[in-house]
């Protein structure tokens, strides 16, 4: 019971760690972003998108980090599998291995579609075994990016296939 303990103190301490670590590479993101210029949501400079970048990673982070605590505190992480339990290579080579196929595919398919497998994808490979939530957060990020690209940045994205 002690080794399983001290395991899990183990691993509290790596998640922690490594979301800090991601927090701070988005804090430095966020500050030489912020280095370039920005614009407007219409006119963007080459410094508004890193800057939402950063500011998404140190949020995305900051949540992890409490979800770790909050894991701590009597809830199980049943929709999460760790990273011991697939081996240390799987998610960098799954991780790897998403993006590439995105990158194939998003002149084919288009941006709407490449995005949501992208979305799925990278959710599958963080671990998430809930595939309606899954699916409709990766729906969501893909609508939602899309309508802040297209119609609101007015950047022009591969339509593909769909024609959407």
């Amino acid at each position: 019971m002690e080794a399983l303990k001290q395991r899990r103190t183990h691993m509290k301490l790596r998640d922690v760690l490594g979301a800090v670590v991601f927090f701070l590479f988005g804090a430095v993101t966020t500050i030489l972003s912020v280095q370039m210029p920005i614009g407007t949501l219409r006119a963007a400079g080459s410094g508004l998108f890193p800057l939402c970048l950063g500011i998404l990673l140190m949020a995305l982070s900051a949540l992890f980090i409490a979800k770790v605590f909050w894991a701590e505190r009597g809830q199980e992480r049943k929709n999460i599998r760790t990273v011991e339990e697939r081996g240390s290579s799987w998610p960098v080579v799954a991780f790897v291995t998403v993006m590439a196929l995105t990158t194939l595919l998003l002149k084919p398919v288009g941006y709407p579609l490449a995005s949501f497998l992208l979305m799925v994808g990278l959710l599958t490979t963080l671990g998430l075994r809930r595939w309606p939530l899954s699916l409709a957060l990766s729906l969501l990020a893909a609508v939602v990016s899309y309508l802040l690209f297209v119609y609101l940045l007015k950047i022009p994205l591969p339509k593909g296939l769909p024609g959407i």
